[in-house]
């Protein structure tokens, strides 16, 4: 389903619009099954590498439809834009999670209800198959992630923090903004006293059936957490200089549309388990690696490399141009080398990154408000 290409990107991007989007609105919240998937782009795979972005994806979908007809598939491509604004003005919600999952990483090692949920061998059936999609398929539909998190949460009773982890061990377009916030979001610390509850008319309504007689926790109360986190301005000023050299990260992989001056050398880095909070499992260490591949053919003066073999590269240069990874394990990575060898950065941030992230200051309602305003500025019509 997610050949790794962006020629298989934008040809799914294609089929979508122009076969399947006129229905989204009407059938996107039906989970049919992992092998009937039309009703949804599936495209979140390539947008969290960055093989497309949002705006090749809205731009797509206006050429075909008015903003009217196509407002709920614009307000979903767009959610994940929001998700990193909010989280790169509220940092510390990062590194606090990766700070409490550190805690709790003894306590839950041998903890047989959390062995059981993670092996897909719970007494709930519908949840046992998504575990094993999950792994096979390396993706779950957005409406069955909402349903997987609460389950995990309020009925098996196991913290958000290891729900989290597990998604962002086994799926394509994990993200530390989109996956951390969800999870945040279903637990009702996110939107505080405000917590999503799977229901079992819901899960059987929106699988055709497919899962019925679930018996489920459908009168949890929200999680607490007091904590308030201050907006933090965004500081990711670029200055235009003579650098020879880009850092890139895997996450971050749309050279195409960056717009970027030529350069001597193009650092792309795929950080390894060894140093990672969040361990991913083989399979996705392996699709990133044939995405960078992909890119390669195109941009021939890519250099794949760790952390191992960037660390003498930044013994010999002090300043780079860095393509920004965003908040997330890439970040603190390069942020952790620039202190340890003194490296100059000059942050690239796409233009539409920058505009659209001060409406992330509040809740998403406030960001669709603006998205009118958003297409104005960057000529989206």
């Amino acid at each position: 389903m997610f050949e790794a290409s962006r020629a298989k990107a934008l040809n799914q991007l294609d089929n979508f619009v122009e076969n399947n989007l006129a229905e989204y609105s009407r059938l996107r919240n039906f989970d049919f099954g992992p092998e009937k998937r039309s009703n949804v782009s599936c495209l979140s795979p390539y947008i969290t590498h960055g093989i497309i972005n949002e705006k090749e994806v809205i731009q797509k979908s206006l050429n075909k439809f008015s903003f009217s007809k196509n407002e709920k598939f614009i307000q979903e491509v767009l959610w994940r834009t929001y998700w990193k604004g909010w989280l790169e003005l509220r940092p510390n919600v990062w590194t606090d999670y990766l700070v409490e999952l550190n805690q709790i990483k003894n306590e839950f090692q041998n903890n047989e209800d959390y062995l059981s949920a993670i092996d897909g061998k719970t007494n709930i059936d519908c949840f046992n198959e998504w575990v094993r999609e999950l792994k096979e398929n390396n993706y779950l539909h957005n409406h069955t992630r909402m349903w997987f998190a609460s389950i995990w949460i309020f009925t098996l009773r196991l913290p958000w923090q290891k729900g989290a982890e597990f998604f962002m061990k086994h799926l394509f377009d994990g993200d530390a903004a989109s996956n951390t916030l969800s999870w945040r979001w279903v637990a009702g610390i996110q939107t505080k006293g405000k917590n999503y509850i799977a229901h079992a008319w819901n899960i059987s309504k929106f699988t055709k059936k497919r899962y019925q007689s679930v018996t489920l926790n459908e009168n949890a109360v929200p999680l607490i957490d007091r904590r308030e986190y201050k907006l933090r301005p965004l500081n990711l000023n670029y200055e235009a200089g003579s650098n020879e050299n880009l850092i890139v990260f895997e996450n971050e992989l749309n050279l195409e549309n960056q717009k970027l001056k030529e350069y001597k050398n193009i650092y792309l880095i795929l950080l390894t388990n060894k140093i990672r909070k969040i361990k991913f499992e083989k399979k996705i260490l392996d699709y990133k690696i044939k995405l960078i591949r992909d890119q390669k053919k195109r941009f021939n003066k890519i250099q794949l490399m760790d952390e191992v073999k960037f660390q003498p590269i930044t013994e010999k240069i002090k300043s780079f141009d860095m393509i920004y990874p965003c908040v997330g394990e890439n970040y603190s990575f390069i942020n952790n080398m620039k202190k340890k060898n003194n490296l100059k950065l000059n942050i690239i941030l796409r233009d539409e990154d920058k505009f659209s992230w001060q409406f992330s200051n509040k809740g998403f309602f406030n960001f669709k408000n603006n998205i009118i305003k958003i297409f104005n500025k960057f000529n989206l019509n």
